[in-house]
């Protein structure tokens, strides 16, 4: 006997939540029909899908596994839902979207009153973590970021290239002095990045223009695994700093950081949105990943992640990102 629509959901989105009744007041059930839908579901695979506390749930192996294996079916019968559903009403329902903390702060969470006076009826679900999420599996529409694995069923669209700058705060160049060239950094006072995926310290090799490069090098006084951190480390005087331009440009801008060794240069991975690859894509995440892309080239935002145009003021960004 196939599963009945209900009983996937049920599990899908108890899986999705983490428990009942939360996966209830998605589909506008009782906990207790949430229970009873996953426990015939148990039943008519003959597995245990999750290991019940009084307090949370907890994917068994097979509960995992089953989890793979149907939630790109689900994503596909949602899709075909919402497809049909826009057709009559256009696009709505909420989206859930991951994006890195600072850059969807900073940058994102400004375009939002603009899309939502575009689209009323589409409630933005906003995720900020510094992690790698698993659209699919996770239940995503999309998410914004650098380096997400481009696995099989997802599709990048490059928001802009971007590129690592060496910074530190007045005080610290007024304390310590300034290098005029790559060569210098190791005589200063540095601030490393640490992969969060590998937990590896990050080996950075300046660029310019003219084909040179240059190792960076410095006395390392401190190690981050988030650049907003390195940045409000370098800001306070800590030391130098190799942030990309996302996350640099707010202190640029404040005056609260300088850059230096102007022309030189890094390259950090591509910012992009990632979205699930499929046939009929929802009418929401296709509006959004339109509305981001005409956004970003709007306000200029990958000229000025690529070090192309001078700083503008953080102030005018944001105005021009809410109107």
């Amino acid at each position: 006997m196939l599963a009945s629509i209900s009983h996937l959901a049920s599990f899908i989105y108890s899986a999705e939540e983490g428990g009942f009744s939360a996966a209830a007041r998605r589909l506008g059930l009782t906990p207790a029909a949430v229970s009873k839908n996953v426990a015939s579901l148990e039943r008519q695979l003959g597995v245990r899908l999750f290991q019940r506390t009084t307090r949370q749930l907890h994917l068994t192996d097979e509960g995992r596994q089953f989890l793979r294996e149907v939630a790109e079916p689900w994503q596909r019968i949602a899709a075909a839902v919402d497809a049909a559903r826009a057709g009559a009403v256009g696009p709505s329902g909420t989206l859930k979207v991951s994006m890195a903390p600072a850059v969807g702060r900073t940058y994102f969470v400004p375009m939002l009153d603009a899309f939502r006076r575009q689209y009323p009826d589409i409630v933005p679900d906003l995720h900020f973590e510094n992690r790698q999420v698993d659209l699919i599996g996770e239940g995503f529409d999309a998410a914004i970021g650098g380096g997400i694995e481009l696995g099989e069923g997802l599709v990048a669209r490059e928001l802009a290239r971007v590129r690592i700058v060496a910074t530190a705060s007045p005080a610290y160049l007024a304390r310590c002095g300034r290098p005029r060239e790559p060569g210098e950094l190791p005589e200063h006072d540095g601030i490393g990045r640490r992969s969060i995926r590998t937990g590896r310290l990050y080996t950075w090799t300046l660029r310019n223009d003219e084909g040179g490069e240059a190792a960076v090098d410095f006395r390392t006084v401190a190690v981050c695994d988030d650049p907003e951190a390195m940045a409000g480390a370098a800001s306070a005087g800590l030391g130098i700093a190799l942030l990309p331009l996302p996350h640099a440009l707010p202190f640029l801008e404040r005056g609260e950081l300088e850059q230096l060794l102007p022309g030189w240069y890094a390259q950090a991975l591509p910012l992009a949105i990632y979205y699930p690859s499929r046939r009929l894509l929802p009418a929401k995440t296709r509006v959004f990943v339109d509305f981001v892309l005409r956004r970003f080239q709007e306000l200029g935002l990958a000229e000025r992640f690529g070090g192309a145009l001078p700083a503008a003021g953080r102030e005018d960004t944001q105005a021009k990102a809410s109107s």
